[in-house]
């Protein structure tokens, strides 16, 4: 790889730090002030929980075999009835 440019051509460099840093606060006050990132991980994970929650021994079986695959994040399948 060449440091300096070739003929007709010029080297351009952009730092996007800055921007990025703004993007995420405009993100941040966009939620507002009432957003708890706690309770939103929480109602998230109880939400995963009860979606593989009464699983039939084939669909626990086809959980297992895509969360071993990294397909679907590991974790309790939940501990409701089959359906």
């Amino acid at each position: 790889m060449h440091d300096s440019p070739g003929p007709g051509h010029v080297n351009f460099t952009l730092d996007l730090t800055q921007e990025e840093a703004r993007r995420r606060a405009e993100v941040v006050a966009a939620l507002g002030d009432a957003w708890d990132p706690v309770a939103a991980l929480r109602s998230e994970e109880e939400a995963h929980r009860l979606l593989y929650s009464g699983l039939d021994a084939e669909q626990q079986r086809t959980y297992a075999m895509l969360v071993a695959a990294g397909v679907l994040p590991g974790g309790d399948a939940g501990d409701a009835a089959p359906h």
